[in-house]
């Protein structure tokens, strides 16, 4: 008779290993455009298992965003608590979650895992009230910036956040922007949307003494929404599932180039990245592109691994 005790049930020696597993922090958004919605699709197509904790909810379509409605701090301890108790991470996300309260509550959780890299991602807010603006930016440097890893932002929303009192005749530089991120303890910060020459804009992730690695890329005539979401999304599944930074930044910009280049109007407002486009590829073959982290080679951060001047973004 076979053994169906509990303790034989348990024998898993020829399960398959587990997914790597990465806990992200971020609003319900229910156009589909970023958010949670972003996070779960990007990071799946890098193969990680996502916890996803929700902090809040936007109330918005593709065209902007109306208001943010915001769980309670007790709401968000409890989601993450009760799935880092169960399983453990490779690596945290953090996007918008909308109140102090709460920024001080998820750096209380990832100040327990000192050892687990933390990719913060922080949006355009100017939808939002002035002051509440200011009052999260505050609370975000002060408590979550020091655990931050890689910041990854839009280059005009970082000068806002980061050089308010910038006077210089050029914009600031990616490393400048490093260097002022790097005041509050952030070794990386990945800029993106950087106006450059000739109708290109380019992405820069540097640290407070050099930029170690552009992307360039020809400017898209639609505007998007949920890029950020989409890229730092990508960045945190790819680090948390074993890859270095360079080379999980270089699969991470090279697959939101291939989100854009499918993305889609769903609605009366901006287009939306096709996050799954390398799962509906009507007419697959060996040169169809692949989901993020299967690649089938190894990837290093230089000029090679990317589309340059190839794309319209």
């Amino acid at each position: 008779m076979p053994d169906t005790s509990p303790d034989s049930l348990r024998d898993d020696s020829s399960a398959p290993a587990s997914l790597p597993c990465v806990l992200v922090f971020n609003a319900n958004d229910p156009s589909g455009a970023g958010g949670l919605s972003a996070d779960l699709t990007a990071m799946s197509s890098a193969s990680v298992h996502v916890l996803a904790v929700v902090t809040g909810a936007y109330v918005r379509d593709t065209s902007e965003v109306h208001d943010h409605i915001a769980f309670d701090e007790e709401a968000v301890v409890d989601q993450a608590r009760c799935a880092l108790e169960d399983m453990p991470v490779q690596a945290f996300k953090v996007g918008f979650v909308g109140t102090p309260e709460n920024l001080s509550a998820i750096a209380g959780i990832t100040s327990d895992y000192t050892d687990v890299p933390v990719i913060a991602y922080m949006p355009d807010l100017s939808w939002w009230d002035e002051m509440a603006i200011d009052t999260y930016l505050d609370a975000f440097t002060e408590l979550l910036l020091p655990q931050t890893t890689v910041l990854v932002g839009n280059h005009s929303t970082l000068c806002r956040w980061l050089l308010p009192e910038w006077e210089g005749d050029r914009p600031p530089h990616a490393r400048e922007i490093a260097r002022a991120a790097a005041v509050h303890g952030v070794p990386y910060t990945l800029v993106t949307g950087f106006n450059a020459a000739d109708q290109h804009l380019e992405s820069h992730l540097a640290s407070p003494e050099t930029v170690l690695a552009s992307a360039r890329y020809e400017r898209f005539e639609a505007t998007f929404s949920g890029a950020g979401d989409t890229l730092s999304a990508a960045l945190c599944a790819l680090i948390g599932g074993g890859a270095d930074l360079q080379s999980a930044c270089a699969e991470a910009l090279t697959y939101l180039d291939q989100c854009l280049d499918a993305g889609f109007q769903p609605g009366m407002g901006h287009a939306v990245p096709d996050r799954l486009f390398w799962a509906h590829d009507d007419e697959p073959d060996d040169d169809a592109a692949d989901p993020p982290g299967d690649t089938g080679t190894d990837s290093t951060l230089d000029a090679d691994d990317f589309p340059l001047d190839t794309t319209r973004h």
